[in-house]
């Protein structure tokens, strides 16, 4: 199948990928998603004593995983046989 040999084109698991190109990509990406969602949960508060950070901590911790999770996929910038 045409379209998942695409999802998965620069798959961390796959030999020709550069482990270590991936992780650093990948962590990129996350800490770059992390921040985005504590800026837009952050600016929902009009001051800062109404600010639930707790929440904004835990929500851009998941932001986080859930984007280290979706590059395992594949990494546009981290290409094979690099």
């Amino acid at each position: 199948m045409k379209g998942e040999e695409c999802m998965f084109k620069n798959c961390v698991f796959k030999v020709s990928v550069n482990t270590k190109k991936w992780v650093k990509a990948a962590a990129v990406r996350a800490v770059k998603t992390m921040a985005q969602t504590a800026v837009s949960l952050v600016s929902v508060g009009a001051v800062m004593s109404d600010i639930n950070w707790p929440m904004v901590a835990s929500a851009s911790a998941v932001a986080g995983i859930v984007s280290v999770l979706t590059s395992v996929a594949g990494i546009p910038e981290v290409s094979e046989d690099e």
